[in-house]
């Protein structure tokens, strides 16, 4: 259900920062935006929540209530349920990060910014430079609540990309009382997850810990993949007058097996039977063949067939099947926070934090796909010279690869970095007083190699091939170092006992450099002469926000804000839109003299409200109405090159600014209460994203001036009924998506879709002496009706071709909670 939490406003100026702004991030002397949520919540743990005292549309979902979706869920994936959200992959737990597709209010999953307890997440780029997914910062039980400020986040956020607002996840606190929570889920695919906690109890004076763990395996419900993996978790707070003291670390090993997405390309002919692909044509899923390595070598090109391929693999075209893809990602996360309260006015928090991610890519498939024989021959030169995919190229090339007609590549990843977050927050009569900064120091490096696939002993997709054989090619190796910097200021100012205005403004600086120790054969790597060296830096020293709030009434209460924000270049080596990923030195020199950061002007007003009701069954109803409008400036996009860019590569990629976006959209979510036991919630979003610039091409114009943002639905829908009934208690979920555009120019899209999920849990009633001190049992359905469609789209760059991931059919799963 849903709550907001204006029934409470009349106490708002007597509540301390309790309620929304829980006990682990609660300082005496709290920050302008917590101190308007003082309004403190009256609901039960578990429930999803407006915020009542903010000045900006903000959202949460607590922990229970995750968990009830599905346990073992990504942060991300639960606040699906949220206005404004589409969130889509490939699994039901929304942990594959490889076909994530994530957008609010138009913009896209690395224009938001991300964190944990506060510490930076990074932009969530798939093979991330500066950080990592929050399904792997924490494990999903001990997931407190997810927050998000769906138009602009708050000025103190340590992010480099939150120009679409904020999604802040939160651990949960050690509980008091001491106890063990034991946690078994099993169902669709082999799905087996099993979760443990220790709680210590208070001890000491105000010391108390957890310490968790989690396995997880499962089936991918297309091939014989398996995602899972191992992870632990702790935290220990400490609390005394003086302040609080937090410690958390975590550890993850995961694997997530990648899915290849079906291309759609109306106009392309299919050699083998000269007709054109038309969208009824294409595969709903690409399969990996493995472990079926016999099959793999009758279908692909190999020694088995001439090295002419099966007719099946003729005929799929763009649509071939690999023979496995997976991410391997291993990460340790930590940071010390202490909140100390100077005095009953001041406070002043420091953390810092420091995170190690080591990580792999990995796709192993034919040889002869994708330009590899042209790419493989730059090192390993065809001395008979000819065509590079001729049968007799493709042989010897095969030889060289370990005789089975496949390769594996990789990408390599390695990140290290550490921060400090520091805030000090004075009340100074009707005045809330921030100053803030933070600062990291990043290093991250990113290596593609090729390996052999030894037709005697093929590889596994669970071993790094490093770990076993000596790389054939070493293709680019890049090392980047980047300094952040930022610094806010803001006032809260209690004009009137009913209206608040709030202002401030922050800084932003980046100090980035790359270095080479590995270049690309010129021409090797796709569009590319060599991979830039040098530094490049970018700061804006005013980003402003301001807002009001007004308690109208008892029962409504209105809203206004407006924020600047920039998302600073992306640092990543050789992909993605960054300027270390350009194919030449010119390129990035021409990037450096023409190029702006991304920038947003964010505007937002609405009210909120709430009040009890005697309309027959109905007894209460609250809900909130925002508006939103976005103006988006200096939009990049990686396009060919112009002409009058000299001493390129045919066929490099550019990456220039094309033009502004505006966008205009409101959010309506609302809740009706039948009793206490049954309860309706609704949310409603609009949202219009429209290009407002054409751009070129090479010489071509891409006529995109007024098309609609791709990938981002106008319309959403999301419904949620919960009955609790005793012991029971029972929740369908609904999620309508609206038509997606799947090119920038609108010529083509994917219709709108409608899926289900549900939920009946069930906690049993123990005797006071049992051993045994909680037991709950649920049985969560995902996809209820099976439905068939479009999940994730990789979108066309201009017109005619797009892709897409299935979405994930049906699943069951059985959950077992048992509470020492």
């Amino acid at each position: 259900m849903i709550r907001t939490t204006t029934s409470l406003l009349a106490l708002a100026g007597a509540l301390s920062i309790a309620g929304l702004a829980h006990a682990e991030d609660a300082p005496v002397a709290p920050a302008p935006d917590a101190a308007l949520d003082a309004a403190a919540t009256d609901d039960a743990a578990g429930s999803i929540v407006v915020t009542g005292r903010r000045t900006r549309s903000v959202a949460e979902i607590q922990g229970p209530e995750v968990q009830k979706i599905l346990p073992g869920i990504s942060p991300l994936k639960a606040i699906q349920t949220l206005p404004g959200v589409t969130y889509l992959t490939a699994d039901p737990w929304g942990n594959n990060e490889q076909n994530i597709s994530l957008f609010i209010h138009g913009f896209n999953q690395q224009q938001l910014g991300y964190t944990l307890d506060g510490v930076p997440l990074g932009d969530q780029q798939y093979g991330n430079f500066n950080g990592l997914s929050p399904q792997r910062a924490i494990i999903s039980e001990d997931v407190g609540r997810v927050t998000l400020a769906s138009g602009a986040g708050d000025l103190g956020t340590p992010s480099t990309s939150n120009l679409g607002g904020t999604i802040d996840t939160f651990s949960s606190d050690p509980a008091k009382d001491r106890g063990v929570t034991i946690e078994q889920v099993f169902g669709s695919y082999s799905a087996f997850r099993t979760y443990a906690r220790i709680d210590s109890g208070s001890f000491g004076a105000g010391n108390r810990f957890f310490v968790s763990g989690v396995r997880q395996d499962a089936r991918a419900w297309d091939f014989n993949g398996h995602q899972g993996g191992y992870q632990a978790d702790a935290k220990f707070v400490h609390e005394d007058v003086t302040g609080r003291l937090t410690g958390y670390f975590v550890y993850s090993d995961k694997t997530e097996p990648n899915e290849d997405a079906t291309v759609v390309n109306p106009t392309r002919v299919i050699a083998s039977t000269g007709q054109t692909q038309a969208r009824a044509n294409v595969p709903y899923t690409r399969p990996f063949f493995y472990p079926d390595f016999a099959g793999a070598e009758a279908y692909y090109p190999t020694a088995a067939n001439g090295f002419a391929g099966s007719p099946a693999y003729l005929a799929a075209g763009d649509n071939y099947r690999n023979y496995y893809s997976d991410a391997q990602r291993t990460d340790y996360l930590g940071y010390l926070k202490y909140e100390w309260t100077i005095s009953d006015r001041i406070s002043w928090s420091n953390q810092v934090y420091y995170h190690h991610n080591d990580g792999v890519g990995v796709v192993a498939g034919p040889i002869s796909a994708a330009g590899l024989p042209t790419l493989f021959s730059f090192y390993y030169p065809n001395p008979a010279g000819g065509v590079a995919t001729s049968p007799a190229n493709l042989a010897r090339l095969s030889g060289i690869f370990g005789g089975s007609g496949l390769a594996s590549r990789t990408t390599e990843y390695r990140i290290d970095r550490g921060g400090l977050i520091s805030t000090l927050r004075v009340a100074l009569g009707n005045h809330q007083i921030e100053l803030g900064g933070w600062y990291e120091n990043q290093s991250s490096s990113a290596y593609r190699r090729w390996y052999a696939v030894d037709v005697n002993n093929p590889s596994s997709p669970y071993t790094r091939p490093r770990d076993y054989e000596q790389p054939l090619i070493t293709q680019y190796g890049s090392e980047v170092r980047v300094q952040e910097y930022q610094a806010h200021i803001q006032d809260a100012w209690r004009i009137l006992p009913s209206l608040t205005l709030q202002a401030g403004f922050k800084s932003e600086f980046q100090e980035a450099h790359q270095r080479i120790p590995v270049q690309p054969i010129p021409g090797s790597f796709t569009g590319s002469r060599e991979l830039p060296v040098g530094d490049i830096n970018t700061h804006r020293i005013f980003l402003p926000q301001v807002g009001a709030i007004w308690d109208a009434t008892g029962n409504e209460q209105l809203f206004v804000n407006a924020q600047k924000n920039m998302r600073q270049f992306q640092t990543s080596a050789a992909a993605g839109l960054s300027p270390f990923a350009l194919g030449s030195q010119t390129l990035f020199d021409f990037f450096k003299a023409n190029t702006k950061p991304e920038t947003s002007w964010t505007y937002e007003a609405g009210v909120r409200t709430h009040h009890s009701l005697s309309l027959g069954p109905i007894t209460a109803f609250e809900g909130q109405f925002s508006y939103y409008h976005v103006d988006f400036k200096n939009r990049l996009l990686g396009i060919s090159p112009t002409t009058t860019i000299t001493a390129i590569v045919s066929g490099a990629t550019i990456l220039q600014n094309v033009g502004a976006v505006k966008t205009d959209g409101f959010d309506l979510a609302g809740t009706l209460h039948f009793g206490p036991h049954f309860s309706l919630y609704d949310a409603v979003s609009y949202n219009r994203s429209r290009f407002q610039d054409d751009y070129l091409n090479g010489a071509t114009l891409v006529p995109t001036a007024g098309k609609n943002v791709p990938g981002s639905p106008d319309w959403l829908n999301k419904t949620v009924a919960t009955l609790d009934v005793g012991m029971f208690d029972v929740q369908l979920i609904g999620d309508y998506i609206g038509r997606r555009y799947a090119t920038f120019t609108n010529d083509l899209s994917v219709p709108g879709y409608l899926t289900l999920s549900a939920r009946i849990g069930a906690d049993i009633p123990l005797g006071p002496n049992a051993f045994v001190r909680k037991l709950n049992v649920s049985v969560n359905v995902t996809n209820l009706t099976d439905k068939k469609a479009s999940s994730t789209l990789s979108i066309g760059a201009a017109s005619g071709t797009y892709n897409f991931f299935p979405l994930a059919p049906r699943q069951v799963f059985g959950t077992v909670r048992f509470g020492f």
